[in-house]
């Protein structure tokens, strides 16, 4: 298998697909393009119809989007273990998977990934609203499984909001203490910690993603 992403610096997406080859230790080739330049687009011109990524290309089967690439692995390779066992909380997890798929656009905007910076920004009401309602989720799902992942058990929905911490972390978004617990959870992790060594080794500079005042 092939996993197409871009800067880890900067790249919400493509960390949330790479994140389960890392967990399970799957094997896969990580190649990685540089945004915004000529090689980004003409390599992915290749394999997909977006010229986005991440993009999983397995054989002759090329699939793009995290959330598409996530399932899956999952199906192919993990006998859908990266969901809880559950029903219940299986159905929870993919409704809090699909809010961060779908949601958090002032989040976003305001507040891109930026893993080696520190920085301040003013951030919009909106975005305080995206900002309680994953301090929410993350803090219910901490009474449920004290000290672990979302679901006890790593899964999807860890994936999808991982960037979110790194985010948290950047722009030191204060959280409440169970949410701070989950946070501090996702920042020691192996894989996280890898993907941020492999950050800091970057040189390049995304302009539009350096928002904010350095501190």
């Amino acid at each position: 298998m092939q996993l197409f992403i871009a800067n880890q610096n900067y790249s919400t997406w493509s960390l949330r697909a790479w994140l389960i080859f890392a967990q399970y230790n799957l094997d896969v080739e990580f190649i990685k393009l540089k945004l915004f330049t000529p090689d980004f687009y003409t390599t992915l011109e290749e394999v997909t119809p977006t010229a986005k990524v991440p993009t999983l290309v397995d054989k002759q089967t090329a699939v793009w989007d995290s959330l598409a690439i996530l399932e899956y692995v999952n199906e192919q390779y993990l006998d859908g273990q990266a969901w809880p066992n559950d029903a219940g909380q299986r159905a929870l997890a993919r409704a809090i998977s699909a809010e961060m798929h779908s949601g958090f656009f002032n989040l976003r905007n305001e507040m891109p990934m930026n893993c080696r910076a520190k920085r301040r920004v003013e951030i919009s009401e909106g975005a305080k609203q995206e900002i309680a309602r994953i301090d929410q989720i993350w803090s219910q799902q901490m009474q449920v499984f004290p000290d672990e992942w979302l679901f006890g058990e790593w899964s999807i929905a860890d994936a999808m909001y991982a960037p979110v911490v790194l985010r948290f972390k950047t722009y030191g978004i204060e959280l409440s203490p169970l949410a701070e617990q989950y946070a501090q959870k996702v920042l020691s992790s192996a894989a996280i910690q890898r993907w941020l060594a492999e950050a800091s080794e970057e040189t390049d500079i995304v302009e539009e993603d350096e928002a904010g005042i350095e501190v």
